[in-house]
């Protein structure tokens, strides 16, 4: 696979995880999260910050980032305890719109607007490729891309196994439940509050951990556009809509596909008639367009869409092969 497209396909997995933890507390409790961009952001940026001030490593900085990420969300879970809907909502908005303020009032710290330099790579990657071919893995690795793909990868993976297992578990049906009718869950005596905020918890760590492992990739780097602004968060939160929202699947493989129409869209030098403009001019207005067709005609997002129809394929199958009395 060409290198390019291996750096564009971690990126895209990486979106995929962003997605990912956004879902786990928004599409399965329905407490809406209109500002996940903090945890990225507060994972991503204590990592980077660890690693350039204070010599940390790599993997230490990224454990560090993913407790402070954790803590950001247990801060977050509790509001949501007394607040919902646009409340809740308006609290999360808030919140990265202020770090990026503090990351502009400490720019020699934090960077400022221009971001901080990218720190450590996450692995060794000279030294991966060494041990790789002495164990006969027959490879090409002459770009430290390719390795960083395997990494994103095996992340991606990890996580979505974990929230899988979580999704599907008692955990997951109280979630549903609260999401459906919290009233109803709490005079059952499940403590409410208890899985509330540990739904904001387990989302601010796993989000602050996929964070600070992009800034420790090639593809990604400790900035506010790339980790804190809002239009991230607005991405994460198209990404599990359109995907299926409480689904887990679906925004990890809406993320991935998000990210390459995007950056077809963007990188298309095709030409519009009429209008005399390209496709990249134009590309958000025409890919928030498209969204906006998915949603119009797909409410529940793009796998559920695809599991009712497979079920209705399945019913028609077993109604045709039925004898006929």
């Amino acid at each position: 696979m060409p290198i390019l497209t291996l750096r564009q396909l971690t990126a895209a997995l990486f979106l995929g995880m962003f997605a990912m933890s956004w879902d786990y507390v928004s599409g399965y409790t329905g407490q809406l999260s209109f500002g996940h961009s903090m945890f990225f952001g507060i994972g991503g940026y204590t990592a980077a910050v660890l690693n350039l001030e204070l010599g940390i490593s790599p993997l230490l900085g990224i454990l560090i980032g993913t407790i402070a990420a954790g803590i950001a969300g247990i801060i977050v879970g509790y509001p949501a305890l007394r607040l919902k809907g646009p409340y809740l909502g308006l609290i999360t908005l808030i919140a990265p719109i202020v770090l990026v303020q503090i990351v502009n009032i400490f720019p020699g710290t934090l960077g400022g607007d221009a971001g901080l330099p990218s720190p450590a790579g996450l692995i060794p990657v000279d030294d991966t490729i060494a041990v790789l071919s002495t164990i006969g893995f027959e490879t090409s690795f002459e770009h430290q891309t390719v390795v960083y793909y395997y990494v994103a990868l095996f992340l991606f993976l990890a996580i979505y196994a974990l929230f899988y297992v979580f999704t599907r578990s008692y955990i997951g049906s109280i979630f549903t439940a609260i999401r459906e009718d919290e009233d109803a869950v709490r005079s059952s005596g499940i403590n409410v509050a208890k899985f509330k905020v540990f739904a904001f918890t387990m989302s601010g760590t796993i989000g602050g951990l996929a964070g600070a492992a992009f800034v420790h990739t090639p593809v990604g780097e400790p900035s506010v556009g790339e980790l804190l602004y809002i239009v991230v968060s607005i991405e994460v939160v198209i990404v599990s809509i359109l995907g299926g929202m409480g689904t887990i699947t679906g925004p990890a493989v809406a993320g991935i596909a998000y990210y390459f129409v995007r950056d077809a869209l963007q990188t298309s030098s095709l030409t519009i008639p009429l209008l005399d403009v390209t496709v990249g001019h134009i590309s958000m207005v025409l890919f928030f367009s498209l969204a906006l067709l998915i949603l119009f005609f797909l409410p529940k997002g793009i796998l559920p869409w695809l599991e009712d129809l497979s079920h209705e394929l399945a019913e028609r199958r077993t109604d045709q092969t039925e004898p006929t009395s």
